[in-house]
């Protein structure tokens, strides 16, 4: 085999979870190749173009990129000397209902706090009270565990228990967050906000062991953020970091398969019959069914494997039908007589009225059902960067959670697509009457399948890449039994979303694994990963 077919690793998928895992490890001196099938890296960090009118660009998946600048490898990776320039908007949430009201979080908690006060004061001062009281849990516990390979829940518990803050984290950790917002909030707006930024970040509302998340949205540092440029600038910065670096990336090539030699992968095969081979490791950034069944083979796994595979469950309320206009002007809502900052708002939620909405998701998706009741969110990127669209003209969109099996069939979406888009244009207007047939170039809707199609791990279009639940999370993600980021299969890991912590664009699954694949190549790490034994144990 020619020297330039070996590697030391290869990464299966070129989302930026498997681009900074390349980037840690091609930095720690050993020679990676990334391979993508299409023809640009990203996955998610997906920027497009508007074919029939040049210079708008449209965000179809990841836009609101939460705290992104203030994750580890962000800093580590530099991407800031790689050209990764974001914005972080000041009104960086607004809730607008019907009648122009509307709920606003912004950068400041005093203003966010005055809102909240709008539609309850005792809301208000419960939302401060979280805001002051949890930012330490949340610093020094909640962060840090998403950053570090899990703890088993034993030694996790017993850790925690050594501290008063540590004590009041477990005495939360058990609710869901319905059961959180149940328990703090009175007020159905508040409480409907606080939920459907759960959804939008996948989690399952009715799932116990995630009390933490909504306190992680008030208490937390890392606010909503929008990439200079698109999204795809980050999966930008990221190339330039691994190349940087030495690693290779690889695009417009399909792998047909990842070989597997006496329990060992050893490299992998791609559809023109070229095999490539990887000494030390691969690393998929795929989802498990794709890396596992698909790539590998069932045969090839052990008993916990193949088990916990056919186990393996994805979010019924992850997908997204996404409408997006090229327009002449941003969209311009009632009611910013009384709040002129709404057209700056950068999180925009439409037609929220109750957590009901949110609760009865469940069981319309499951009958292949469209929301009975529409809620939206979206944004005008070109409202804070002015560079997605030509002079003077928008680009903007709306999301809403759908079905992935419409009326049974997922390719029911094929002839829906059209009809639902004119259905939540009707609707989006009704907040923003200027959006006149005059006003928009070009109308786009992207849904689930398609999300599926482009972007074949988020199967059956769940951006989240699996259900959150407690079977699936932490210890437990993706499969109960086997160590977190492994796969049964020695030298095979999984990076992508479907470990922990999650989907969204954080890099994190990508962040741990690199450090899970050093460890066991007894690699000493160049960047200072947490240690959660000894932060955890010294809490007070």
């Amino acid at each position: 085999m020619a020297e330039a077919d070996v590697y030391d690793g290869i990464i299966v998928g070129g989302g930026h979870n498997g681009l900074i895992l390349q980037a840690y490890l091609a930095r720690a001196g050993l020679r990676t190749l990334t391979v993508e099938k299409n023809p640009h890296v990203g996955g998610g960090l997906w920027t497009t173009e508007d074919n029939l009118n040049p210079g708008f660009h449209h965000n179809t998946h990841a836009v609101f990129l939460r705290g992104l600048s203030a994750m580890p490898w962000f800093r580590d990776l530099e991407l800031e000397q790689h050209g990764v320039r974001t914005i972080q908007p000041d009104l960086n949430v607004a809730l607008i209902q019907r009648g122009g009201r509307s709920l606003r979080w912004y950068l400041d908690l005093g203003r966010t706090c005055a809102s909240v006060a709008e539609f309850s004061r005792k809301d208000a001062e419960t939302w401060r009270r979280i805001a002051q009281e949890h930012a330490e849990m949340v610093e020094k516990i909640v962060e840090p565990e998403l950053a570090a390979p899990p703890l088993a829940r034993e030694k996790k518990r017993a850790l925690l228990e050594r501290s008063a803050l540590g004590r009041t984290y477990l005495e939360l950790e058990p609710l869901s967050p319905r059961e959180f917002v149940e328990t703090y909030f009175d007020n159905v707006a508040v409480r409907a906000l606080l939920l459907h930024l759960c959804v939008v970040r996948e989690l399952d509302v009715h799932a116990p062991n995630q009390g933490l998340a909504v306190s992680s949205f008030i208490a937390g540092r890392g606010q909503n953020e929008l990439a200079v440029g698109g999204s795809a600038a980050v999966a930008q910065g990221l190339r330039k970091a691994v190349e940087a670096a030495g690693g290779e990336i690889w695009e417009g090539q399909t792998i047909r398969a990842i070989t597997v030699e006496q329990g060992r992968a050893t490299g992998i095969e791609l559809a023109d019959g070229r095999r490539v081979r990887a000494q030390a490791f691969v690393a998929s950034n795929l989802n498990p069914h794709q890396t596992l069944q698909e790539l590998v083979g069932m045969e090839k796994l052990n008993a916990v494997a193949r088990v916990s595979l056919r186990a393996y469950i994805y979010q019924v309320v992850g997908p997204i039908f996404g409408v997006h206009l090229s327009l002449n002007e941003p969209p311009r809502y009632a009611g910013r007589g009384a709040h002129a900052d709404l057209d700056r708002a950068f999180l925009t939620i439409l037609g929220l009225e109750s957590p009901e909405q949110i609760y009865g998701l469940h069981a319309q998706f499951r009958k292949g059902e469209v929301a009975s009741r529409k809620v939206l969110w979206g944004t005008t990127p070109t409202v804070f960067d002015p560079s997605q669209a030509p002079p003077g003209k928008h680009a903007a969109f709306m999301w809403e959670k759908g079905p992935y099996h419409l009326q049974g069939r997922a390719e029911n979406w094929d002839n829906a697509k059209l009809p639902r888009l004119g259905e939540i244009l009707e609707y989006w207007r009704s907040f923003a009457p200027n959006l006149t047939d005059s006003a928009i170039l070009r109308r786009l809707a992207h849904s689930p399948l398609d999300t599926e199609r482009q972007l074949p791990n988020m199967a059956r279009g769940d951006p989240g890449v699996g259900w959150l639940g407690i079977e699936q999370r932490g210890i437990n993600r993706p499969f109960p039994g086997i160590p977190p980021y492994r796969t049964g299969v020695t030298g095979l890991y999984l990076c992508g979303a479907c470990t922990h912590p999650g989907g969204n664009i954080t890099g994190l699954p990508g962040y741990n694994a690199a450090r899970i694949i050093a460890e066991d190549l007894k690699l000493t790490p160049w960047w200072n990963p947490p240690a959660l034994e000894t932060l955890w144990g010294s809490l007070a």
